[in-house]
């Protein structure tokens, strides 16, 4: 088989362009947005729950605010995917329109970033963070998480097992891809982290760029 054989959005460079991207939004969020998650809503959920012991309600409603917009967000992009499948256009078009779609989410949030409140700057990264693990979870044709790196750590664990202890070839490649997106997931939050104090809001940038670039990408052959 070539080293082609699965369509670009299941291919390791997009995977870690989209990994990164995630990485980026949430350390964005928690950094400018009151250390709220766009799209780690297993850590707001961890976060609701010790605010709610402590009473702190207002923290709790910034964290369940973040959570709702994430719904909400994987609702939108739902609702796209049906619409899709009743006009029957092109499934790659449907992946490159999200891109785009995430890329103006992160570009607003770049403008608007400091003329609104907290929790509403996060709900556009929750919405934004929704989009891509709606649309994008297979890696070379099996599942992987493009936020959640909880997930991707089982498998890598396994697969390194698998590979290079058993000596199968094909889990040691999965191990290997596998540890170059969770790696991608960690230079994406050090990376915007880096620029924060340089460019502020701007640093939202960064992602959008990349969505922008996996916009290109998800046509490739």
């Amino acid at each position: 088989m070539t080293k082609n054989q699965f369509p670009s959005h299941e291919r390791v460079l997009f995977a870690s362009l989209l990994t990164m991207t995630a990485g980026s939004i949430d350390a964005f969020s928690y950094h400018m947005h009151g250390q709220v998650f766009a799209g780690l809503q297993t850590g707001n959920i961890i976060l609701m729950g010790i605010n709610a012991s402590q009473l702190h309600w207002g923290s709790v409603g910034r964290y369940a605010f973040s959570i709702f917009a994430f719904i909400l967000g994987t609702l939108m992009v739902k609702m796209f995917q049906h619409y899709r499948t009743l006009k029957n256009f092109s499934i790659n078009k449907e992946r490159q329109y999200v891109l785009l779609y995430m890329t103006t989410l992160l570009t607003l949030s770049a403008l608007i970033c400091q003329s609104i409140p907290n929790i509403f700057g996060t709900a556009i990264l929750s919405i934004a963070a929704a989009a891509a693990l709606q649309e994008f979870r297979i890696l070379k044709g099996k599942p992987f998480m493009p936020l959640l790196m909880t997930g991707n750590l089982r498998s890598l664990s396994e697969a390194a097992y698998e590979g290079f202890i058993r000596r199968n070839a094909v889990m040691r490649q999965r191990a290997i891809d596998l540890g170059l997106v969770i790696f991608s997931f960690f230079i994406g939050a050090f990376l915007v982290s880096l620029l924060l104090p340089l460019t502020n809001e701007y640093a939202i940038l960064f992602p959008a760029i990349l969505t922008l670039l996996m916009s290109r990408i998800v046509q490739w052959q």
